[in-house]
């Protein structure tokens, strides 16, 4: 073994960490954060709920039985039932399918637009970056829900109407952050050797800008699905989102409101469903960002 191997081993021997690959380190540090694995675990479980409702589900969402109207939670029915003897336990499950396709595919839409608009402001600068901030700070003037609500108004209700307005609403954020993003990398000297070499702006943006700047963008992205889930609620709670018969969370519990005293679970249940729903994503978006995080000592 040559002298420059020993000393190679010795150093990984003595400090195992530092050679460790970026990767590495970010998994050994998600897996240390407890919050972060439950958090990971509550969505995990979330989704394989929503994807594989149609098979997990006890009853049919939308089957009526007059017979069992209010029922408190039981053997036969987990959940109890609503006020059409609708299995509460199906539709919790067939809604929480509905809240993370709302949340995702919301999520994904602002995320396109405002990385795009944050990587050209942040990329090219002067007034081209002027312009494009200084409309974010349009949409920013205006609070997120009553923007989306307004949105929503305008296209008239439904669960595709609120993805759209929960995109556009985001957008902003989404272009602060990956704006913000890029200008920390935009003078490195990767950058400006690859523009000495010749590259253009398209590659230089693909090749190296995004991939170093995109890492912020995966931690909003987490916690923004948590967001759109709780937009997406409140607008159908208002009845703007999702119509009836639709199991959608916000909806149900928009319903169980007039049973509150006879029939608390109604509207409790669907409540509970949100609430953790949302806690696992902030949770686990909370592990993401200290797994990323380079200061963050093991």
């Amino acid at each position: 073994m040559s002298e420059s191997s020993i000393l190679v081993a010795d150093k990984q021997t003595a400090d195992p960490v530092q050679w460790r690959s970026p990767l590495a380190l970010m998994i050994r540090r998600f897996k240390k954060n407890k919050r972060a694995i439950a958090g990971g675990w509550m969505v995990a479980i979330f989704v394989i709920v929503a994807v594989f409702a149609r098979w997990l589900a006890p009853y049919d969402p939308f089957e009526q039985n007059m017979e069992v109207i209010l029922n408190l939670p039981s053997f036969s029915h987990p959940f109890g039932t609503d006020e059409y003897g609708r299995d509460i336990l199906s539709r919790v499950m067939y809604g929480a399918q509905i809240s993370l396709m709302v949340g995702i595919f919301g999520v994904i839409i602002s995320a396109l637009f405002g990385v795009a608009l944050g990587t050209i402001s942040g990329y090219f600068g002067g007034k081209t970056d002027m312009l494009i901030m200084r409309l974010i700070d349009i949409f920013m003037a205006f609070p997120s829900f009553l923007l989306a609500l307004a949105i929503v108004s305008v296209l008239g209700p439904g669960m595709v109407n609120v993805m759209l307005a929960i995109g556009i609403f985001s957008v902003p954020t989404f272009a602060r952050i990956s704006r913000s993003s890029v200008l920390a990398v935009n003078n490195k000297e990767y950058i400006e050797a690859a523009r000495s070499m010749g590259s253009g702006h398209i590659r230089i943006i693909f090749k190296h800008i995004i991939p170093n700047s995109i890492a912020p963008i995966i931690v909003l992205s987490t916690m923004r699905i948590a967001t759109a889930i709780l937009t997406a609620s409140g607008l159908s709670f208002l009845g703007m989102g999702a119509q009836p018969p639709t199991p959608e969370l916000g909806a149900m519990l928009s319903t169980g409101r007039e049973f509150l005293r006879s029939a608390p679970h109604v509207s409790t249940i669907p409540g509970l469903a949100i609430m953790f729903i949302v806690l696992a994503f902030n949770m686990l978006g909370d592990g993401i960002r200290d797994a990323l995080d380079p200061k963050m000592k093991l």
